[in-house]
């Protein structure tokens, strides 16, 4: 029995050390520069929680802080640029803290490293509208909260 509980031991041991190390690589994926500008194509997979695979483990590259995808008014076409704009205060007021573009197809992403508890986010179109929400961010993961059946829209 001894015997047995041993080689369970060493076993676990080892499978833990492997366990460590992959995490330990997949961490310095996250040091990775990800951040979606006006006009690239680079993206994929619009509409779907982009932090399923962007994060700490995940197979995207590097770990996004904020992300999701914008519509037009319909909710049918993806817009081709405009920008989210991420301010300390409701309806586009207090200090802007952070700005990430929208691409062209429609998704924006950025693994800059700042606090998105409390902001409020506003998308402008690219006609120049705005769009306000009315809550203050909990999660990056736009697309999480803003499915087929609450999409991001703007002008």
């Amino acid at each position: 029995m001894k015997k047995i509980n041993s080689i369970l031991l060493g076993l676990f041991l080892i499978s833990s050390s492997l366990i460590v190390f992959y995490s330990c690589e997949k961490e310095e994926a996250c040091d990775e520069d990800n951040i979606s500008q006006q006009g690239s194509d680079d993206s994929h997979n619009k509409g779907q929680n982009c932090m399923q695979c962007h994060k700490l483990g995940g197979e995207g590259e590097g770990c996004f802080v904020v992300a999701g995808t914008v519509y037009d008014t319909l909710s049918t076409n993806t817009l081709t640029s405009g920008k989210i704009e991420l301010y300390t205060g409701p309806d586009g007021t207090g200090n802007l803290v952070h700005t990430i573009h929208v691409d062209s197809k429609g998704n924006f992403y950025t693994t800059a490293n700042f606090d998105i508890a409390g902001l409020y986010p506003v998308l402008t179109g690219p006609s120049g509208n705005k769009s306000y929400m009315g809550s203050s961010l909990t999660t990056g993961q736009c697309n999480s909260c803003h499915t087929s059946s609450n999409r991001i829209n703007g002008y």
